[in-house]
């Protein structure tokens, strides 16, 4: 269960990907922000305000600190090992096949729960913008998965088997779409923010933590969501120019910037409308997507004004609220323009991982069988696409968030204790990029892992042991046996001719 994957093996795949360094310090900054700015955003805020209520502005700070910690471990890995797999590569090669087996387990977690919850973003976002713009309304039983009263959520399974279609016949993001569809999410933001901000209310920041910590916390947990999607950045290490100076800037750049802009997003959303949570009848604590949630809102007289938390398009909700409803019916079309890029790079993610653990035979073979016309994982990318639909269908955008997070934040762990075993193990080793006071950070990055994933809610706590009691189930009585290096294939295939391209490579990194 021990048995690494040679590092140097690794290394030379990489040495033959051979990409060219042309990334700079602002090109990598921008890739960071379009990476993580996203659902987290758009739709988590109605989430952290009935956790934390206005102490959500902290929720974003805590949650930004800690991936930044973490982003300085990944970095030091993604340099050294530049190729596909991310921390599943890296666990393999430091600490064995068995860990390496579970993070690769909870990163398929990760992207096909993040791809649901994404999907059920753009949904709530979609009915809101057919309902006050040109009067259609979806019946709430085809709007809402049972949690709301509905059967299922059918736009998100739409967008989710379209999204799959696409990636089968090997679709993929242009450097150029990508930087439409960032600039469409940053300026729809940056507009909520200049219309907001001047109708900001002092009194609407009153009670500022009604959850206490605890609250705080625990919506920080869940708005880790948000920060997904930094390692955009450290994956494009090998790309970078100068990776020692320019990677950690970049990252710590990018998650500054979209921290700030969060916190501006947050308290205009807080000031002009207010954010605080909802109660039951006799004061008890309402979960964020439960039944009782959703039934309180729904005995909300009709005609009072809805409150934050009870909205399943925020920001668009509160720009039609504080009387602009044309430009609210903008932000939810940039939303329904831009989340589904998010969706093709969950899936594509997701896809990718399997495709390499099956490479490295800790999966069936069957899993990276690629199609002969479209040169794409098709078989595993449709099996991915399923799971990612019947999830959207029953399950509320924040659970989806919070099991998503529960596999990151392992992962992140897993990082972070491989970054302080390969300096023990292999000091000498080249590393373009060093973690600086590594033997600081390291641990504040696992404890800050570890202190989140205690605060997510119970079922996404659950969810993750059962989930990888799923997965040594599968491994033991598969993986094990049939793994390449455990057969003494030593080879590392991750960039065949015939494999997909790379994250990278995905959105238009020039190659050499």
């Amino acid at each position: 269960m021990w048995r690494v994957k040679p590092l140097d093996a690794i290394l030379a795949t990489a040495q033959k990907k051979s990409l060219h360094r042309s990334l700079g310090l602002f090109q990598l900054t921008l890739l960071g922000i379009g990476g993580i700015i996203g659902t987290g955003i758009f739709v988590l805020t109605a989430e952290a305000a009935q956790k934390a209520g206005p102490g959500m502005l902290i929720s974003f700070v805590i949650a930004g600190f800690v991936c930044a910690v973490a982003a300085l471990c990944y970095s030091e890995l993604a340099s050294m090992v530049p190729v596909s797999g991310s921390a599943y590569t890296y666990s393999y090669a430091v600490m064995g096949e068995f860990i390496a087996w579970l993070v690769g387990w909870a990163l398929i977690l990760e992207y096909a729960v993040a791809a649901s919850a994404v999907a059920v973003g753009w949904s709530g976002y979609l009915v809101g913008l057919l309902e006050n713009s040109i009067g259609f309304v979806i019946p709430t039983a085809l709007a809402n998965g049972p949690y709301a009263g509905g059967i299922l959520n059918l736009p998100a399974v739409l967008i989710a088997a379209a999204v799959t279609a696409l990636l089968v016949r090997g679709t993929t993001e242009s450097a150029t779409v990508n930087a439409v569809l960032v600039a469409i999410k940053v300026t729809a933001l940056a507009l909520f923010v200049i219309l907001a901000m001047p109708l900001m209310k002092q009194e609407n920041f009153a009670p500022f933590a009604p959850l206490g910590t605890p609250g705080i916390i625990g919506a920080a947990a869940s708005i880790f969501f948000a920060y997904v999607g930094f390692d955009a950045v450290s994956t494009a290490a090998e790309e970078t120019k100068n990776p020692q100076r320019n990677v950690p800037l970049a990252l710590i750049g990018s998650l500054v910037i979209c921290t700030i802009f969060y916190l501006l997003v947050a308290s205009g959303a807080i000031g002009a409308y207010g954010a605080q949570p909802l109660f039951g009848p006799t004061g008890e604590v309402l979960p964020p997507g439960s039944r009782a949630l959703a039934d309180q809102c729904a005995s909300i007289a009709a005609g009072a004004q809805e409150p934050l938390v009870c909205s399943r398009e925020a920001l668009a909700h509160v720009l039609r609220e504080i009387g602009y409803p044309s430009i609210g019916n903008l932000l939810g079309l940039a939303a329904f323009l831009a989340l589904p890029s998010v969706i093709l790079m969950m899936i594509y993610g997701q896809t990718r991982l399997f495709f390499v653990m099956s490479r490295d035979g800790l999966l069936p073979a069957v899993l990276s069988k690629v199609h002969p016309k479209y040169r794409t994982p098709h078989v595993v990318t449709m099996f991915t696409g399923v799971g990612v639909m019947i999830a959207a269908a029953f399950f509320p955008v924040g659970k989806l968030a919070d099991i998503s997070n529960s596999g990151t934040l392992f992962a992140f762990l897993a990082v972070s204790v491989t970054v302080l075993m390969l300096r023990v193990k292999d000091p000498s080793r080249h590393r373009p990029f060093k973690t600086p006071l590594v033997w600081v950070v390291a641990p504040i990055a696992a404890l800050g892992c570890i202190v989140l994933f205690w605060f997510l809610p119970p079922e996404a706590k659950l969810v993750f042991p059962i989930w990888s009691a799923i997965g040594l189930l599968i491994y033991f009585s598969y993986g094990y046996r049939k793994s390449h290096v455990g057969r003494g294939i030593v080879d590392v295939p991750e960039l065949d001719p015939d494999a997909p391209p790379s994250q990278a490579e995905a959105i238009g990194a020039p190659k050499k």
